[in-house]
């Protein structure tokens, strides 16, 4: 089993992330930790397509955007300026709640920008761990020990 450190975390958050459809999907090697990505028409090259069971990879489905969703509404609670707890709390509630959120923080709270991406990204890497180790791909030692080391920043 390879280490955590053969794994980019970073993309196998983003491809936790990945919302888009199921046409396509993102892929690690067990072995190498190698991402790849495969198409429904492409197959994993872009020109030959092939079933994904064919495949020694591991499929990496993208976790619910509840999941995500609740990242905002902890960010929008936490944070000690109240007013702007507020006004992500109201972005963040009904249809288009991404956007809506991304939106009041780029034009109303620029500042507070560099503290929801540590704050997100280092959840999303956690999450990518505990796939990780949810697929075996880890030990969950390991996982457990990377999410004591990687807490939620403090937030303002």
């Amino acid at each position: 089993m390879p280490g955590l450190d053969k794994f980019d975390i970073g993309d196998i958050a983003m491809a936790l992330q990945d919302q888009v459809d199921y046409e396509h999907f993102h892929l690690v090697d067990p072995q190498t930790g190698e991402m790849g990505y495969w198409t429904q028409e492409g197959g994993v090259d872009g020109e030959n397509p092939i079933d994904l069971d064919e495949l020694d990879l591991v499929v990496i489905n993208p976790l619910p955007s509840y999941v995500w969703y609740q990242d905002m509404a902890d960010f929008a609670e936490g944070i000690s300026d109240e007013r702007a707890g507020r006004r992500l709390e109201r972005a963040i509630r009904g249809k288009g709640a991404f956007r809506h959120f991304k939106d009041e923080l780029h034009e109303e709270y620029p500042e507070l920008l560099p503290v929801w991406h540590a704050f997100s990204d280092n959840r999303a890497n956690r999450r990518a761990v505990r796939w990780l180790a949810d697929n075996a791909l880890v030990d969950h030692d390991t996982a457990d020990r990377f999410a004591v080391e990687h807490p939620d920043p403090d937030l303002p």
